[in-house]
């Protein structure tokens, strides 16, 4: 059962990547700057995914 904290951390992660991809290339395909919004997203997404890698990190650690 070791395993599942970091499956589930994994696909967290991956989704977590997903949704920045989408913004980032939406972005790119729009003349205009991206929105004070967009931005933000994008940070927090940024910060989640860092945290979420570190997360994993420590897991594969304690093994």
């Amino acid at each position: 059962m070791a395993q599942q904290p970091e499956a589930d951390l994994q696909r967290l992660l991956d989704r977590l990547k997903a949704a920045q991809r989408d913004l980032l290339l939406a972005a790119a395909r729009s003349s205009a700057l991206p929105s004070d919004g967009m931005l933000r997203k994008l940070s927090d997404l940024e910060g989640a995914i860092a945290a979420t890698e570190a997360l994993i990190q420590e897991e594969d650690a304690r093994r």
